[in-house]
């Protein structure tokens, strides 16, 4: 026996095991038992044998399979657990048969039918890991399933699990299927999903919009609430920085009291929003919030009062309240989730959002920061449109804040990659824009291309903005303020909004509203101490306005911060002429 040698292999663990299962066999046995054979019998074994899996191992509430092909496993238990989302959809949520899957790929010893080793071991840890519904891989697993499948893998790190000597790098997998980026669902599957499915392991964070609640007790304003819910969702499709659960997924939650987290893992959704609707006489009350699905974290609030004779314009105002105010909130929970990811599990849009806060910051060194991330992002990624827009406006700071610095042509030069006739990314579009106008002094391309930007996403803090300084470059001074105040109104809190108030200091200035300019420039350097151009603004609008020792205060700030400014820089900017 000494002698023998132990028969060893490498094989794809998939463990497996049945939420609650003590609990349901408790209360219903019988009814239980029949359910699981049910499973066994018309989903788990039917789909393993299609992928060639073998069982080698029952546990009553759980099993342990063997595939050949890590991509085999992978796929299978995908599969698997999607169509159980379904066959659940009408069963009552304490009755249901939840799965919790864990994959590993590791060397394993035969001993007859059984499988032994360390692949078994990580596989069961993962499993371990995983929430009711999810399935959580080894990172040997990740490596080589590569680009077959349309899930999204969130990195969890490494994590220490029992009994395995070394940390183990773990993957969650999201098990939405692709989403279309409108109020539709597709009438056939994409392309991507025919004969294999391709893996992004980070991509756009999804949001999905729950069906509004009523509160009111009365039936027949649940069109108000459904009506709420499709405008929010056919308004966010709009934007490029989410992806949209299309309204038939989401609003089959409408009546059911579900945890927001199952909510996530079903649709693959890192976002939510849902709200609620009461009537009371002639008054409305509409609530929404906006929750990470993940952590349970409220990241965004808001009530509406209203009456019911201004019912629809209540509805569009509140629709474009919850689409600005929700599009800085995820953008900062992204930039978060991003910094918080291994640097070797960076890929173009993780690099874009880690650029995003440095190109806020406005000082040289963090320009130049962002302006290497978007580089790296771009040798990833060439023809990515959102890196090329915010690329121009990074370049730019380094040629304002900069004097010499040889990056006005680099600016103007991604501003043009971002105008191309099939272009929708209306931030990178706006990006561009403040790029053409500065420097290439181009306004009616510049303001061609804020209405493109416009059109494409009208309640967009950051576009308004932008957009309101294009508006004042090229001397439109009334709809520069009014777009500025969209913006500002939108958005109360964005980190970008000292351009919204620059813009409006802008437009009071040359309308001779010079201690509105003022007021507007102080707020945008109150925002951004290292804003050269509100200090600039700043010292211009309070010396016309008569407050010459506040403008040797503030011009004393901005030689602090550019020792070498001259008036002529000013007096360059835009069509106008005045000083």
């Amino acid at each position: 026996m000494g002698d023998e040698r132990v028969q060893r292999k490498l094989a794809a663990i998939l463990a497996v095991d049945v939420v609650s299962f003590s609990r349901m066999m408790d209360e219903d046995e019988a009814g239980t038992l029949a359910q699981l054979k049910t499973l066994r019998r018309e989903l788990f074994e039917p789909k393993t044998a299609q992928y060639g899996g073998r069982t080698f191992k029952n546990t009553g509430d759980g099993a342990l399979v063997e595939f050949q092909s890590a991509n085999d496993a992978f796929q299978c238990a995908v599969e698997i657990q999607r169509a159980l989302v379904r066959r659940n959809a009408d069963v009552p949520e304490d009755r249901r048969i939840t799965l919790r899957m864990g994959m590993s790929l590791g060397d394993v010893m035969v001993d007859g039918d059984d499988l032994y080793g360390n692949g078994v071991n990580v596989a069961a840890r993962m499993e371990s890991l995983a929430e009711p519904g999810e399935i959580c891989i080894s990172g040997n697993v990740h490596e080589h399933v590569g680009d077959l499948l349309d899930v999204i893998l969130e990195d969890l790190g490494e994590q220490k699990v029992k009994n395995i000597s070394q940390p183990v790098r773990t993957f969650r997998v999201g098990l939405g299927r692709p989403q279309v980026p409108s109020e539709l669902e597709a009438s056939e599957p994409p392309e991507s999903d025919k004969g294999g499915l391709i893996m992004r392991a980070t991509d756009r964070p999804s949001i999905a919009v729950l069906p509004f609640e009523n509160m009111s007790g009365d039936p027949e304003q649940d069109y108000f609430g459904d009506g709420m819910a499709e405008d929010i969702i056919t308004s966010l499709s709009r934007f490029r920085f989410c992806n949209v659960i299309a309204r038939n997924s989401s609003f089959t939650y409408k009546g059911r009291n579900v945890d927001l987290r199952q909510v996530g893992r079903e649709l693959s959704a890192r976002y939510v929003i849902e709200g609620s609707v009461r009537k009371g006489g002639s008054r409305l009350r509409i609530t929404a919030q906006l929750i990470e699905t993940t952590s349970g974290n409220h990241l965004w609030a808001e009530k509406y009062d209203g009456t019911l004779d201004e019912v629809f314009d209540l509805q569009d105002r509140i629709t474009e309240g919850v689409v600005g105010a929700i599009e800085p909130s995820v953008r900062l929970a992204e930039i978060e989730r991003a910094r918080r990811k291994r640097p070797d599990s960076l890929d173009a849009y993780d690099l874009y959002l880690q650029a995003l806060p440095h190109a806020w910051a406005y000082t040289p060194t963090d320009s130049e920061k962002a302006s290497e991330l978007l580089e790296t992002a771009l040798r990833i990624d060439p023809e990515y449109t959102a890196a090329h827009g915010l690329a121009a406006f990074c370049n730019g700071n380094l040629a304002t804040l900069v004097p010499g610095h040889p990056r006005r042509a680099v600016s103007v030069q991604h501003a043009r990659a971002v105008l191309g006739p099939d272009t929708d990314d209306s931030l990178a579009l706006a990006f561009a824009t403040w790029s053409l106008a500065f420097f290439d002094h181009d306004y009616d391309v510049a303001l061609d291309a804020v209405k493109r930007a416009l059109r494409l996403t009208p309640s967009s803090p950051p576009v308004l903005a932008f957009g309101a300084l294009v508006e004042a470059y090229a001397g439109h001074f009334d709809s520069a303020v009014e777009h500025a105040e969209a913006s500002l109104r939108l958005s109360p809190f964005d980190p970008m909004r000292f351009i919204a108030e620059m813009a409006s200091s802008y437009g009071f200035f040359f309308t001779d509203r010079f201690d509105d300019a003022s007021e507007a420039a102080q707020r945008s350097v109150n925002i951004n101490p290292q804003f050269v151009p509100g200090l600039i603004l700043l010292v211009a609008s309070l010396t016309r306005a008569g407050r010459l020792e506040a403008a040797q205060g503030a011009a004393a700030r901005l030689l602090s911060l550019r020792p070498d400014f001259r008036v002529g820089e000013f007096a360059q900017v835009g069509r106008f002429n005045r000083a």
